[in-house]
């Protein structure tokens, strides 16, 4: 029997996320939390409607995650996010000791690895899932940023 929760399926979801930031004004990442199949958490950037440079999408996932577990480490966990993350969210994904990483576009310029950050070394990575889809959204976001100033 085929698994319909895969990869792609999770990763859609956290595109679904980007798409709710991008409704908003918001740079338009998206992040869900995964344990057996199943979403504890849903998360999008925040920082404008926050007014907090922390309010990233992984950021928020973590926390949403942490709380809906009862603690503060996200073993067993998989974090889908729809752009590699940023060093600051490197740090909290490597303090959560999370089990594995998948990001959809990579952030040449302020991901973690152009950044030189390491996560923890428990931690595996894959990038490129459903990439080309991530950028395009981006992409668009950023065009109607410039256009409209």
């Amino acid at each position: 029997m085929i698994n319909p929760f895969d990869d792609t399926y999770f990763m859609k979801k956290a595109l679904e996320e980007a798409q709710a930031a991008y409704d908003k004004g918001e740079v338009p990442v998206g992040a869900v939390i995964v344990i057996k199949d199943r979403i504890i958490a849903r998360a999008h950037n925040l920082t404008e409607q926050l007014n907090d440079v922390t309010a990233h999408a992984e950021m928020q996932a973590i926390t949403s995650a942490a709380n809906f577990l009862g603690g503060k480490y996200l073993e067993n966990c998989t974090l889908y996010v729809t752009l590699e993350p940023c060093q600051m969210c490197a740090g909290a994904l490597y303090w959560s000791q999370i089990s594995k990483i998948v990001y959809a576009a990579k952030d040449v310029k302020r991901g973690f690895t152009a950044m030189s950050t390491t996560l923890h070394p428990k931690t595996k990575i894959s990038g490129g899932l459903l990439e080309k889809e991530a950028s395009e959204l981006l992409k668009r976001f950023f065009i109607e940023k410039r256009n409209l100033n």
